[in-house]
């Protein structure tokens, strides 16, 4: 790297005045991005994940100037597929564009989509407790037409196309029905498990049959499975890789105005302005979580 005499006694915090070529950091940088919750549409009030809400994170992390790598911590039961698969893809565009490779590590969960996020990292590292996997895809609802007819309610539908209540919650569940959904799932979880396979290589020990049925692992034996490179939180493994100098700079969402704030406490504390909405939301992910055995 070239050396400037102004590169050399300017303090760290001001390096990012020089031109890149002339920075000269004292300590190794490494950006922390957490990706915590379930994955799909993030409601106020309520976190999770999405890429409207991810793809800002992602551009300043992989802005920090200095940066030795960036590090994500996961914390995902999973959710979407699409929006899985998204802020995968933006996370692979922007390592490869930078030139900054990406460690995951998992803390509770990188389940599902959330498994998907850590394959976007070049080394995945987990904690012995942690779940890792469910490599499959799952759409949960429930069938109401019994309690509508035990309480003399009609359901009524009128629709241009005929498939376009398909697996209405109100009325009798159809086979065909059920079979086209089958199809969208088979298609989902090929695009999950050739990403997989793309991103582990030679690494999965694909010999095991469940691998990708759906089921999942404790780190260790996700260790084993080759679905993580090795065991360990992120202080110990960065200051192995970066040295005991390492920098750690937190990468966060800007906090809410202070009326999102008020407002938000003032529907858990009083009950007024409390939506049915959030409450069913919050119950989905919820179960999501609990699939998981969390």
């Amino acid at each position: 790297m070239p050396q400037t005499f102004l590169s050399s006694v300017l303090p760290e915090r001001l390096q990012f005045l020089l031109p890149g070529p002339f920075r000269n950091y004292a300590h190794p940088i490494v950006p922390v991005l957490r990706l915590s919750g379930a994955i799909g549409a993030v409601v106020p009030f309520r976190q999770g994940l999405a890429m409207a809400t991810v793809a800002p994170l992602l551009e300043r992390a992989f802005s920090v100037p200095g940066a030795k790598a960036v590090a994500l911590v996961i914390n995902s039961p999973g959710g979407s597929a699409a929006q899985s698969h998204l802020i995968f893809k933006r996370i692979r565009v922007l390592s490869e564009e930078k030139k900054i490779p990406v460690i995951a590590f998992v803390e509770d969960a990188a389940a599902s989509g959330g498994y998907m996020l850590a394959c976007a990292a070049d080394e995945i590292y987990a904690d012995p407790a942690s779940i890792v996997g469910s490599i499959g895809v799952v759409s949960a609802s429930f069938g109401f037409q019994e309690l509508i007819a035990r309480i003399g309610v009609e359901r009524r539908v009128h629709t241009a196309g005929e498939n376009k209540a398909m697996l209405d919650p109100f009325k009798p569940e159809n086979p065909e029905d059920v079979a086209r959904l089958k199809g969208l799932q088979r298609k989902i979880h090929e695009v999950f498990v050739d990403l997989v396979k793309t991103r582990r290589g030679e690494k999965l020990n694909d010999s095991y049959e469940d691998l990708f049925s759906g089921a999942f692992w404790v780190g260790a034996e996700a260790l084993d499975l080759g679905l993580v490179d090795g065991l360990g939180d992120i202080r110990t493994i960065l200051r192995q890789r970066f040295g005991e100098k390492v920098q750690f700079r937190m990468i966060e969402p800007a906090r809410p105005p202070f009326l999102g704030r008020l407002l938000g406490r003032r529907s858990l504390t009083s009950g007024s302005l409390i939506d049915p909405g959030e409450v069913v939301g919050a119950l989905e992910e919820r179960a999501t979580w609990a699939r998981l055995g969390l």
